[in-house]
Order: structure tokens, then C-alpha cells, then sequence
């Protein structure tokens, strides 16, 4: 009878403990504060980017200043909820795994939305649109008409991008991975490298802007959708960023930002 008098008072014990370890769980859930309510008190929204990847974000070579699509469009949304941005600037390798440890609040740099990436974060509505397009040397007169054509070549693409994931998807092509995109077609400059896969807009820019004798190969793959990622469990943030891109819509400043760098409207879907 003693006995089961001490086992009663265990099982009461250990329901107590369980029940008080719960109520301690669901309470520090209810004050984890949404990322808006965090964002709104420091009045700050700190933004991860390569900063080396033109002409989405990368240093100006006269201010030594961000500049770029991202940027940007960065500023856009934060006018929008009333902070200032503070920009990081993150090897693309890296650059998720930050943004799970909350070395940062969000990314701006061209994140693709893709099943696995929702698996492990939200993201705003897409901001860009754009297809993968290959880069070649200008005096190489092959034609890839797609990657399949590549088999037995070595393709350089950007580290953990989903342009190596695309590469790398069609057996028979050596990968080459890049942190950064000037080394990737730099080594396509010189012949370390075939051809290079990356953003048809960033092609069209580098085409524009830089002295590489490169030149664009063929659009290869389906139109990617680029937006802001951010950490899971954060519905205010999450709407308030979607209105913010919206209203920028909306109202043509987006659009403006999109001429400004590329010359044509690339943020709605073709």
C-alpha cells in the first residue's frame, strides 16, 4: 500500500513536470515575436547578398557602395515597412545555411524558389523572372543548342546555385563550381572551362558592360522564379514583405527597377 502510494505520487509528479514543461513550451512560442514585430523594434532589416554577382548586387568600382537589382529592391520593400537596410555580404555557398542560424533576417540575391528550398524556408511573391542561358568564348563557333550537347565538356557554374543542379542533372558533363561569378568566366575567358550556365539577365548585362571576350549561348531550362527568403514562422513579416512588393508593383516603382538594370520588365512571369 506504501508502495503504491509513492507510484501515485510519482505518475503525479511526472504529469505535473510534463504538464509544466508544455505550458513553458507554448509560452515561449507565444513570445517569440514575429520577424515583423523584431524587425520594426530594432528598425532595421538586415539582408544578405553576394554583393559579387552583377548586376543584381555586387560594389560599385567608383563608390565602393552596394549597387544593384537587389539592392535595389531591397530598399524598395524596407521604405515600405518603415526600416533601413543593412546589407551583409555572404559567399552564395554559404548564404542559406546564415539565414537558418539568423545570422541575418532575409536574403536578396536572386534566391530561386525551389521545392527543397520551401522545405526549409518561406519566401515572398517572386520578384524576378528569368531563364538559364549559357555563356560561351566569342570565337567558339560550337553551337549548344541545350546542355545535353555539352556531354564530355566542363560547364562552370555557381556553387550551390541551381544552375549546378541543372548541370548536374544531364550525366556526361563535368561540373566546375564557382563561389563567385567573375573567377567562373574568367577561367571561360582563358579556356579553363567550356561554357558557363547562369542568369539570361545577368548575361545580357555582362554583355553590355564587361570587356570578356564571351559572348550568349542558347537559353536552356524553364523560367525560374527568384523572390526573398526568410526563416519559417513569421505570417506578418511573410504579408507585410508581399504587400510591400505589391504596392511596388502597383505603383511602377518595381518595374522602374527592373528597366533601370536590365532594360525590360522582369518581374512578372512571360
Amino acid at each position: 500500500m506504501h508502495t503504491g502510494f509513492l507510484n501515485t505520487m510519482r505518475r503525479a509528479l511526472l504529469s505535473a513536470a510534463a504538464l509544466t514543461l508544455g505550458l513553458a513550451a507554448v509560452s515561449a512560442s507565444a513570445r517569440a515575436a514575429d520577424l515583423l514585430d523584431t524587425v520594426k523594434a530594432r528598425g532595421m532589416l538586415r539582408i544578405a547578398l553576394e554583393g559579387t554577382y552583377p548586376p543584381f548586387n555586387f560594389k560599385d568600382g567608383k563608390t565602393g557602395q552596394l549597387a544593384g537589382y537587389d539592392v535595389d529592391v531591397a530598399r524598395l520593400v524596407c521604405a515600405r515597412l518603415g526600416v533601413k537596410p543593412e546589407f551583409v555580404t555572404t559567399e552564395w555557398a554559404a548564404i542559406l545555411a546564415g539565414l537558418g542560424a539568423g545570422k541575418y533576417d532575409v536574403i536578396a540575391s536572386q534566391v530561386g524558389i525551389t521545392p527543397r528550398r520551401l522545405q526549409a524556408f518561406d519566401f515572398s511573391e517572386p520578384y524576378t523572372y528569368s531563364a538559364p542561358q549559357l555563356i560561351v568564348r566569342r570565337n567558339d563557333d560550337t553551337t549548344y543548342k541545350s546542355l545535353a550537347d555539352l556531354k564530355g565538356r566542363t560547364v562552370g557554374v555557381g556553387q550551390g546555385s541551381v544552375y549546378e543542379q541543372q548541370v548536374r542533372a544531364v550525366p556526361g558533363i563535368e561540373v566546375k563550381r564557382y563561389p563567385a561569378a567573375p573567377e567562373n568566366l574568367q577561367d571561360l575567358a582563358f579556356g579553363r572551362i567550356d561554357a558557363a550556365l547562369n542568369d539570361s539577365l545577368m548575361v545580357a548585362y555582362l554583355l553590355k558592360n564587361s570587356q570578356l571576350p564571351i559572348r550568349a549561348g542558347a537559353r536552356v531550362g524553364q523560367v525560374e522564379r527568384m523572390a526573398i527568403a526568410f526563416r519559417k514562422g513569421n505570417p506578418k513579416f511573410h504579408a507585410a514583405v508581399d504587400k510591400a512588393l505589391d504596392d511596388a508593383r502597383a505603383d511602377g516603382s518595381l518595374k522602374q527597377v527592373s528597366l533601370k538594370w536590365f532594360g525590360i520588365d522582369a518581374t512578372r512571369a512571360p
